[in-house]
């Protein structure tokens, strides 16, 4: 047994609330958005970009996301927080590769609060918003809005897709891991 491995998660010294953070990782911005996880009019707690320098060092980068992360679970004490799974595709495996470590980091400062992940498919979540898994940004933008009865699609998409992982999150949550479309045939 390694020494320094925890035997198991840590235990969550505060309570979590009803709530689930999204996250859409990146290594320029980063997407997140707070929904209740209980039935609201407007779940919508809070969303918003983290902005890294891309100036700095990779290194610098991922931890600036980890102590914006770290602050955000601190504050507001999720109880599980969804994000984007990794996807590669074959003309940019670059990407997916940079991703990783956003996605990382994501996983240590969850781990480091005792807060479960919950992985979700990009094309799950279009799926469960739009009904399709291959939904453009725009079409996620306004079915966001539209699901969450806003006057204005979120902006940029960083936010509109973090708090689309962040429905998705819930949904998946509230069911057991099965997912349906919002709105869609039950």
């Amino acid at each position: 047994m390694n020494a320094l491995a925890p035997a198991s998660p840590p235990a969550r010294a505060l309570k979590s609330t009803a709530s689930v953070l999204g996250i859409d990782p990146g290594l320029l911005r980063t997407g997140y958005a707070v929904l209740s996880a209980v039935p609201a009019p407007n779940p919508l707690r809070e969303a918003g970009i983290i902005r890294l320098n891309p100036r700095q060092p990779l290194e610098w980068r991922l931890f600036e996301l980890g102590v914006a992360l770290s602050e955000l679970l601190g504050t507001h004490r999720p109880a599980a927080v969804a994000v984007e799974a990794l996807y590669a595709h074959y003309k940019h495996p670059r990407t997916a590769i940079l991703m990783a470590h956003a996605r990382g980091v994501v996983f240590v400062e969850a781990a480091r609060a005792g807060v479960p992940v919950i992985n979700v498919a990009a094309t799950q979540v279009k799926k469960t918003l739009t009904g399709h898994g291959h939904a453009t940004k725009g079409q996620m933008q306004r079915a966001v809005a539209a699901t969450l009865g806003l006057s204005v699609a979120p902006e940029p998409a960083d936010v509109a897709d973090a708090i689309a992982i962040a429905l998705c999150g819930v949904q998946l949550r509230g069911r057991g891991g099965r997912v349906r479309p919002i709105g869609g045939p039950r």
